[in-house]
């Protein structure tokens, strides 16, 4: 198991628990800001390879590759200037990683954002935070400040030659909002919706130019792989799934918290090394969603060796997402944790695709049937299916996102589903719509 471990020399993020000083000066001990006019003057071919070569995958959810990302943006910049805007909306219930950053870390976003935004020709970035998180915002512009004071932004940032400028843009509170385009719009003054995709942002983002749009994670592990090599990071975790990660994890756990491990370490290892293992044992665990709450979630027989990276997740039809893990013990109604979440998602649909704006609201109501133990088998059935006609035929992930989730119940915990559910009534009483569902749904839909 110890060959799974992070050495303590390979961690990226040293202070993740504020032990050693967020500020600059204390920063810059970290060794961030280091060598950045060099890594600065070896081009921005020299940076998208060595980002390439390093396998680093995007932190927010997608994992896609972040050198090809940036390399999609136009090699010349043209009548329309280039923008960088970081995702820090981290609006995914169970996770909370990007927040740590903004509060503990904020050096190693604002260096990322400079050597970023250079790379793709950027010299203007927005940082979008989600409103409710205005304490990490606010100290999020005392650390820009404080890298503006040392000339470490704005004109020839860090003797670079390269002007740059951070510019942090609060949204209010909307989930949708983390999906890149959307917050394109937020950003813009327009309501949070995704934009039918192509044209892609590299191309037509921000305002109509070629824009990037990156986590916060991604970025901020962006510095120390150019110093040490994409080889070194690279060299981490497993192939195509290399690197750190900051976990989170919470539920029913002894100890939840923010570590930083390798990709790849055993999702058992992770729970009972650093959050003190689950409450009441690890046989007493029921289920894992191992990526936020969009994820499937996975049964204890399955928890019991999978590792944590995208492939092996996927391989289980789950998913590493944000990598916030939420632990679930057999003292919790795994029905009822799911009919929440499934609320959630109805409230957070941004209602442009009609098969999430109302897809999304009868997995709540049937899902809050089966908690009441008033729902029939055909319920089920329908559940299943509604999932299916959400799935793939919405505009963004969001559909996705809203879907999964159900589906792993359907797929892991189908006894325990059926157990509270009812034959059909004798009668029953049909609509003359065909594509309206049994009258006794349509009565309780609001209930």
């Amino acid at each position: 198991m110890e060959k799974n471990m992070l050495k303590p020399e390979n961690k990226i993020f040293k202070n993740l628990y504020n032990q050693l000083g967020w500020e600059i000066d204390h920063a810059i001990k970290r060794d961030d800001w280091k060598d950045t006019k060099n890594i600065i003057s070896k081009g921005r071919e020299w940076i998208i390879n060595e980002v390439k070569t390093s396998e680093l995958r995007g932190r927010g959810g997608a994992g896609f590759s972040t050198g090809l990302k940036w390399s999609f943006a136009p090699k010349e910049v043209g009548s329309r200037p280039h923008y960088l805007v970081i995702n820090a909306d981290e609006s995914e219930p169970g996770t909370c990683k990007d927040r740590d950053i903004l509060r503990f870390e904020p050096q190693k976003l604002i260096e990322g954002c400079l050597i970023a935004g250079y790379a793709v020709n950027a010299h203007i970035c927005y940082i979008y935070i989600r409103g409710e998180y205005f304490n990490e915002g606010r100290r999020l512009q005392e650390a820009i400040d404080q890298a503006y004071e040392k000339n470490f932004l704005g004109k020839n940032a860090c003797s670079s030659g390269w002007d740059f400028d951070i510019h942090i843009h609060y949204g209010a509170g909307a989930y949708i909002c983390g999906e890149e385009t959307a917050l394109l719009e937020s950003i813009e003054g327009n309501k949070g919706q995704p934009r039918l995709k192509p044209p892609f942002p590299a191309l037509v983002g921000l305002y109509g130019c070629p824009t990037i749009v990156n986590n916060v994670e991604t970025i901020a592990v962006v510095p120390t792989i150019l110093r040490r090599g994409g080889k070194w990071f690279a060299s981490i975790g497993k192939p195509k799934n290399t690197g750190t990660k900051i976990f989170c994890i919470s539920g029913n756990v002894n100890s939840p918290c923010n570590v930083e491990e390798e990709m790849g370490i055993p999702l058992k290892e992770l729970i009972d090394k650093h959050a003190g293992g689950v409450v009441g044992g690890w046989e007493n665990l029921q289920a894992v969603i191992p990526g936020g709450s969009s994820m499937p979630l996975l049964p204890k027989k399955i928890c019991d060796t999978i590792t944590m990276d995208f492939d092996s997740l996927i391989e289980n039809k789950s998913g590493l997402g944000t990598a916030g893990i939420v632990v679930i013990n057999k003292d919790q109604d795994i029905i009822a944790c799911m009919a929440r979440i499934a609320r959630f998602y109805k409230h957070e649909s941004c209602g442009q695709c009609t098969p999430c704006r109302e897809g999304a609201g009868w997995m709540w109501r049937i899902l809050d049937r089966v908690v009441k133990r008033k729902a029939t088998f055909s319920d089920i059935d329908l559940l299943s299916d509604v999932t299916k006609q959400i799935e793939g035929h919405t505009i963004c992930a969001f559909g996705e996102g809203s879907a999964w989730p159900v589906q792993g119940l359907l797929r892991h915990f189908r006894k325990e589903i059926d157990s509270r559910c009812r034959d059909e009534p004798l009668i029953k009483k049909r609509t003359n719509n065909p594509y309206l569902v049994d009258q006794h749904l349509l009565e309780n839909k609001n209930a």
